[in-house]
């Protein structure tokens, strides 16, 4: 029996397509077309935007300390909501921390989890992501909504909301750099 190049190919695509739900492949795969098909956020105009006023929220940083939000009253926020066993998570957090890479010490940055320490610690790790992971800590009284991750926020100096993007989104782009260099200064 002979078989046609047709049915080769057709075989190595089923192949391609099942080895990204049966192979780490496909996990890195996912990632790479969740980072594709992200886009910048939109910026909130000036006239809709809504203010934190309260800042009182207590969170966790990496080396499981209490701190207070409170801290960063006054200056630019950026923040995330992120959880390492989420896909759209993990793909989201390196235009993240080339943001932070860009932004350190001129904001404030809060990668939030609700996770526990040791995957969360693993997961940096193995990712060699360097921005600071803060902890959340649940049914703790806090300024915003906390939604499903990923979800962000962008606060400037007078607590106003700038940007509150729900899902997935490429934050290492012209549009954002524009806006906080626009807030930093």
């Amino acid at each position: 029996m002979k078989v046609s190049k047709k049915t080769i190919l057709n075989l190595l695509l089923i192949a391609f397509l099942l080895s990204f739900f049966v192979t780490p492949m496909g996990y890195h795969g996912k990632i790479v077309l969740n980072r594709v098909f992200s886009f910048s956020p939109e910026v909130i105009a000036p006239n809709e935007e809504s203010r934190i006023l309260d800042y009182n929220w207590k969170l966790k940083n990496a080396r499981w300390e209490f701190f207070n939000f409170e801290k960063s009253k006054g200056n630019v926020v950026f923040i995330n909501f992120w959880a390492s066993w989420r896909l759209p998570c993990a793909a989201e957090l390196k235009s993240i921390q080339a943001l932070y890479d860009q932004y350190q010490g001129k904001m404030d940055f809060y990668i939030i989890t609700d996770e526990e320490r040791e995957p969360v610690e693993e997961f940096i790790k193995e990712n060699e992501f360097t921005f600071p992971v803060t902890y959340l800590i649940i049914g703790e009284k806090a300024p915003l909504a906390i939604p499903e991750p990923p979800a962000s926020y962008i606060i400037d100096k007078k607590g106003y909301i700038r940007v509150n993007k729900k899902g997935i989104a490429d934050w290492d782009n012209k549009t954002i750099y524009n806006l906080l260099n626009e807030l930093i200064n």
